[in-house]
């Protein structure tokens, strides 16, 4: 017993047990942290809503932190940095705009930034916008950076819906427009009608336009590029409105009146009531329904269209039925009542 308690008394056994007791409390204290950090990582945060919150280019995870508590998604700047310590070997954490949904823990918090989950903006363009249209309302898009070094040919955009994260260069989204209207050209020329009157794809996107102009009903289509198709197989002018409005605008956007009965004598190279065949180009950006529409157009007879007072246009074959249904849409502009049997539900043109 004695020479047990010598040795307990050891000065080299005491240092070991106290260095054994302080690692064992350093391990529970290490652990207890861990534990509580643990649980105020995963714990709901103090956002009320969703925010979003836009991280600049070059910001540190103190500066983050910082940013994120002064916007209320986060409490803890001390615990976010220490949870972007652990994470950090999944990835660094991203500049960028992200949306922090409602109560986001920490760790979704952090998980949001590491995995760059930005904030997707959308940009949509309307089929049968000119080139210079379509530019004003991406240099109108606060969201996008940069100018635009010129206006794209008309007729080489793609109306449609584009993604994009703040702070794109604007003439990024335009080059993703060109490569998509490439793209679906290709695969629109490629399915052609063999007997259509155009030569070269720039021919069926200039048709294509005119189309597009002519007509926001997508059950007209195939019928109002047949009437056109139709037209130019018969050497007959197009006589479309819209080429009359581009001849005189240049792309700048809707005259803002009715075309006078000058205009529509008035040459230019765009008139199709003075030059025959196509127009030297494409009068908008036409999208792909009108691009497949002209490619492939219905098989009528059709020459000619007119307005029918309801939105949509009336199509006849003979130019007498045309008089008919052409007077049938001023007795409506004038609020005549027209007769039950002489009502029309479809189609029209001048």
């Amino acid at each position: 017993m004695n020479r047990r308690s010598r040795r307990a008394r050891h000065p080299l056994v005491m240092v070991g047990n106290a260095i054994f007791t302080f690692l064992v409390l350093i391990t529970v204290a290490v652990g207890a942290t861990l534990f509580i950090g643990k649980q105020r990582f995963e714990a709901p945060g103090p956002l009320a809503e969703d925010k979003i919150v836009n991280i600049p280019t070059g910001f540190g995870v103190k500066d983050i932190s910082d940013l994120l508590m002064r916007e209320g998604v986060i409490e803890s700047p001390y615990v976010f940095m220490g949870g972007a310590l652990v994470m950090k070997s999944r990835g660094s954490l991203k500049h960028g705009e992200y949306q922090f949904t409602k109560h986001a823990s920490l760790s979704d918090v952090v998980d949001t930034i590491i995995e760059g989950k930005v904030v997707q903006h959308s940009f949509t363009v309307a089929e049968g916008l000119t080139s210079e249209q379509i530019v004003a309302r991406l240099l109108e898009t606060p969201a996008l950076a940069g100018q635009i070094r010129e206006i794209p040919r008309e007729g080489t955009l793609l109306p449609e819906t584009y993604k994009f994260t703040r702070g794109m260069a604007r003439d990024q989204i335009i080059q993703r427009m060109q490569q998509a209207h490439k793209r679906v050209l290709q695969e629109v020329w490629a399915r052609r009608a063999p007997d259509l009157p155009v030569s070269t794809v720039e021919q069926l996107v200039t048709l294509a336009s005119i189309v597009e102009k002519e007509t926001g009903k997508p059950d007209e289509r195939t019928r109002v590029a047949a009437v056109f198709v139709n037209r130019l197989k018969s050497r007959m002018r197009l006589q479309s409105d819209p080429t009359i409005i581009y001849g005189l605008t240049g792309g700048k956007g809707a005259l803002g009146r009715p075309i006078m009965k000058s205009e529509i004598e008035q040459a230019t190279p765009y008139n199709t009531y003075v030059i025959d065949g196509l127009p030297p180009g494409p009068i908008a950006n036409p999208g792909r329904a009108s691009l497949e529409a002209t490619a492939n157009p219905s098989r009528t007879k059709e020459l000619f269209f007119v307005a029918d007072g309801t939105g949509g246009h009336v199509f006849s074959e003979n130019y007498a039925e045309h008089l008919k249904n052409v007077a049938r849409l001023r007795a409506i502009e004038r609020g005549e009542p027209v007769p039950a049997d002489k009502r029309v539900n479809s189609g029209v043109k001048r």
